[in-house]
Parts: structure tokens; C-alpha cells; sequence
């Protein structure tokens, strides 16, 4: 084996790349920021909503989310700790932007999903869960929020098994909770650890480490916590679900860890415990097989498209997850979807909107790679196999539509140029009516919070402020026949023929009796719930 050979294993061995997901609010992008806290990445941590500081989180980078305080995209960010190197993949909370959380589970090995202790699972995290259930990935579970008044540790477990419908095995073990949460029991190690409040959590915090029978944990703890935790300890052993990893890695199974996001108790343990468990690349599915990461072909796909990240270039990012082979700058690959050689010239990483250029990559990491506009959610990229395509990103039909202008006619180019990558990016979907021009336009949206999030941006990163009307379709469906060759359409009155980016006919409906309505007045035409 060559030494090239053995630096590509080597380095794929060291990778680990996953998703976080949750409800709005549970503290997710809280849980990340700590992360690059420990791994050295930020000096200091700033909470999305942190009263005590001024800063806004890294992860979230578009202004309209420092604003709101919620993840409207999501971010990509690598980090080192004790030679891992890890690549995280911080998703939107809120429903409305759920299609960007789907699109970039694709992209993960594994997922983090976490849950609020006053709350337990909540709707949102159902969906999630199910999406990486469907995955087959790994999940592990991170119940945040235990220095605030919440259930029971063992109702959580409980609401993660009925909700849910997955095991759970605690990793470690809260030792009090509210304003009395103090650390956690590490099962693992068999130790208890006790920490300090870390500057509120803005950095690093300290801990007191030592095996649950020594006596100084009485006196710290008080005999009623301490007494607590032996029961805790004892009842977990006998009536829990025991460790194995086979069934964690095959999604069967959910280690389970208890902590606060907030003031990081509890943050490093989860993460040391989290990388010893979670597996490094593992092989991806593709027209072709199973692709292994230690392949000498250089292969990945695109997951998303991200235009204006840097305000001063107006440039349009396509973010690649490397899946097999080793990544070189300035290297010619084939884009298999076009059929044709491009050079990857300027390949960034990132640490929220911050980016640096790059030289290497391997399979795991997450690349930022310039888009002149010849890149679409899905692509494959490959070196050397030129038929290679990775399994492709499933497009949602969007549920809320509305009809959309710019106020001023001088701004149109502009307009017309934002609505199109904006749409490219995959948030939204344009749709016009046949034989209307670009002035006036129909976007679709999977959630209706996306209609404030690309005014918002319109107006930000292209100067145009948009007129808006709502419409009150809620069914998008294609028709496969060729519509010029298969007679007049019977159209309902509460019905709309448009056409999407590909010129193909589309028709949306107000609600499920008009779809059957229109299909009784149109036999001869098939229809179809999703684009090809």
C-alpha cells in the first residue's frame, strides 16, 4: 500500500461529520457554539439569545437570524479536537425551513438531536428523526436545558422510547436539575463530574472529576443529591437498556447524554464520549454501488447552494461533501450531470461565514466550491469515473404560494436575477403562467416564513423591494404529457396551469376535491406530485 494510500485511511479515520437537529428553541445552535468553544475554534461563546452577552452565535451568519434569534439556513463549520477533525452541520430549527435541514442529513453520517428537558420530544423533532431513521444514521441524543426547572431524567427517556419508537441508553446521568443541576454522572467512566459555571458559559468551564463512593461527594453534593444518585445509578443498571453499538450504529439504539448547552455542563464529556462512539466515512450509495471513502477517485456531491454569503463578492457558493478520494485544489474533475471537465480552483471551508482557502480535503469534510451557475442541488462531481452518480436529494412540493413583483420596474434585471438564485439555492420554487413575461412571478415555498426571508433578502443583497399577494393554492402537481399534443385542458375555476424553471406545465390547486375534480375533466392526462 502506497504512503499516499495509507494518509488517505489515515485521514479518513480522523473525520467525523454530523447534523444536529431539533425543535426550534432547544438549543441547538447554543450546543454548537460550545462545540467550537472546546475545540478551540471561537475564545469565547456567544449565545443566540444570551442576555449576558452581546455577541450573536457563529453558526448563525445572515443577519435577518441574529435578528430573530432562530437558524433560518443551514451552516456549515469545522473544527479540530484531539485530532478529530470534525465537520458539523448546524440546521434550521423552525418547520418552515425543514427542507434545508432534509437536503443536508443527506450530507451527514450521523445526526445529534436535541431535546429541551422542560419539553421533551417535540413535533418538529418527530419529523427530523424520522428523516434520519429513514437514513438508517446514527443518533445520538443530547437533552439540553438541565439547569432549568424540567421532567423527570427518566420520563424524558420514557417520551424518547414511546414518542419516538427507539431505544435509549443513558451515557451519563444528571446529578440534580434546575438550580440544582451540579454535573453528571459519566457511566462510562464511572465517575462523577462535577462543574463550574464557565463565565456563564461563555467559556470553558472546569470540573471536578472522582468515583461516585468518595466521601467529598457527600459534602459537595449534600446527602440528599448524593443519596439520589446511587438510587438513580442502581435502578439505571437493572432496568436499562445496556450499551451496544452495533445496534447505535444501525439506528436502533440512541446513546442518551444530559447537560446544558448554556453553561456547558456536561458539553465536553458528550463530546469526547460522541467521537469515541460515532463511526469515521462510511461508504456511500450511487448508481455504481457502495462507493468506499478510501477510494484513489475523488468523488462528492452537492447539497446546497448558497448565493451572497460574502456581501462584498456576490458570489454563489455550492457546498460539496467529499465522499471518496483525496481533494486537491486546482484539480479537473468531471461534473457527471453535464457531462463535461471543470477545475476546481478556489475550494473554501468554513467557520460559519468565515472561509479560508484550502489546498486538501477528504471524504467527510464539507467544501465550498465557486458557482458561476452550472451547479444544481444533487450533482455528482467524480475524477475519474465520469458515469458515477450519487443517490439523488429528494425536491418538496411546496404548500404555500404567492404572486410576486418588483415595485419598481428599473430594478427588474436585479429582480429577475435574485428571484433565480434564490431559487437555485433550493429555499424556494418560481413558477410563471404560460405566455407571461418576468415581471410578474409565482413562488412556492415548503413553509410561509420563507416569503419573509426572501423579501428580506431581495431588498438586502440585491436592492429590490417585492410586492407580494398571497395565493390560496396548496397542491402543486406536474402533468408528464406532452400538453400541446393531448388536447384542450379542462381547467376548474379553483385551479392555476403554470409552468416551472423547465418550461414544464404545472398545475396548482386549492385543495384535495379540486385535484379529483380535475382529473375527472382530464382522463387523458397523468399527474405527478413531484418535479423530475
Amino acid at each position: 500500500m502506497t504512503e499516499q494510500n495509507l494518509n488517505l485511511i489515515d485521514e479518513v479515520k480522523r473525520r467525523r461529520t454530523f447534523a444536529i437537529i431539533s425543535h426550534p428553541d432547544a438549543g441547538k445552535t447554543t450546543l454548537t457554539e460550545k462545540f467550537l468553544l472546546y475545540g478551540g475554534a471561537i475564545r469565547e461563546a456567544g449565545s443566540v439569545k444570551s442576555r449576558r452577552s452581546q455577541k450573536h452565535a457563529v453558526s448563525d451568519w445572515m443577519e435577518i437570524e441574529k435578528q430573530r434569534g432562530i437558524s433560518v439556513a443551514s451552516s456549515v463549520l469545522q473544527f479540530e479536537y484531539n485530532n478529530f477533525c470534525i465537520n458539523i452541520l448546524d440546521t434550521p430549527g423552525h418547520q418552515d425551513f425543514s427542507e434545508d435541514t432534509y437536503r443536508t442529513l443527506m450530507a451527514a453520517d450521523c445526526a445529534v438531536m436535541v431535546i429541551d428537558s422542560a419539553k421533551g420530544v417535540e413535533e418538529q423533532t418527530k419529523k427530523l428523526f424520522h428523516v434520519c431513521k429513514m437514513r438508517g444514521i446514527p443518533i445520538f441524543t443530547f437533552i439540553n436545558k438541565m439547569d432549568r426547572q424540567g421532567k423527570d431524567p427518566f420520563e424524558l427517556l420514557e417520551d424518547i422510547e414511546n414518542v419516538l419508537g427507539i431505544r435509549s441508553c443513558p451515557v451519563n446521568w444528571p446529578i440534580g436539575s434546575g438550580k440544582e443541576f451540579r454535573g453528571v454522572f459519566n457511566r462510562h467512566k464511572n465517575q462523577i463530574e462535577l462543574f463550574d459555571d464557565g463565565n456563564h458559559g461563555q467559556s470553558i468551564a472546569n470540573s471536578i472529576t472522582g468515583e461516585v463512593t468518595d466521601e467529598k461527594f457527600n459534602t459537595l453534593l449534600g446527602d440528599a443529591l448524593h443519596s439520589k444518585l446511587l438510587e438513580d445509578i442502581e435502578l439505571l443498571d437493572i432496568a436499562g437498556d445496556n450499551f451496544d453499538l452495533d445496534k447505535i450504529l444501525n439506528g436502533e439504539l440512541s446513546p442518551v447524554f444530559f447537560g446544558s448547552a448554556l453553561t456547558n455542563f456536561g458539553v465536553e464529556p458528550f463530546l469526547e464520549s460522541f467521537l469515541e462512539i460515532t463511526p469515521p466515512p462510511m461508504p456511500r450509495s450511487s448508481n455504481l454501488g457502495d462507493i468506499d471513502p478510501n477510494s484513489d477517485n475523488f468523488s462528492g456531491f452537492i447539497f446546497k447552494i448558497q448565493a451572497n454569503m460574502d456581501k462584498a463578492h456576490r458570489d454563489r457558493i455550492a457546498f460539496l461533501r467529499i465522499c471518496s478520494g483525496k481533494f486537491e485544489k486546482g484539480m479537473a474533475v468531471n461534473h457527471v450531470q453535464r457531462n463535461k471537465k471543470i477545475k476546481l480552483s478556489q475550494p473554501q471551508q468554513f467557520v460559519a461565514q468565515d472561509r479560508v482557502i484550502i489546498d486538501t480535503a477528504y471524504p467527510g469534510d464539507i467544501i465550498g466550491i465557486h458557482d458561476p451557475g452550472i451547479f444544481n442541488i444533487g450533482d455528482t462531481l467524480s475524477e475519474k469515473q465520469s458515469k458515477l452518480e450519487y443517490t439523488g436529494i429528494p425536491q418538496f412540493a411546496p404548500e404555500h404560494f404567492a404572486r410576486i413583483s418588483t415595485k419598481n420596474a428599473l430594478k427588474r434585471k436585479q429582480f429577475v436575477k435574485g428571484i433565480t438564485q434564490l431559487a437555485e439555492e433550493g429555499a424556494i420554487q418560481v413558477f410563471k403562467q404560460p405566455n407571461f413575461g418576468m415581471e410578474e412571478l409565482i413562488v412556492g415555498v415548503v413553509g410561509v416564513l420563507q416569503f419573509e426571508v426572501l423579501e428580506y433578502r431581495l431588498k438586502q443583497e440585491y436592492g429590490v423591494d417585492m410586492l407580494m399577494n398571497s395565493l390560496p393554492y396548496r397542491y402543486v402537481r406536474w402533468i408528464e404529457n406532452d400538453i400541446s399534443k393531448s388536447g384542450k385542458l379542462s381547467m376548474p375555476m379553483d385551479t392555476l396551469l403554470v409552468e416551472d424553471k423547465n418550461r414544464n406545465p404545472v398545475v396548482l390547486f386549492q385543495n384535495e376535491w379540486s385535484i379529483r375534480h380535475f382529473i375527472e375533466r382530464n382522463e387523458h392526462l397523468s399527474l405527478r406530485e413531484t418535479s423530475l
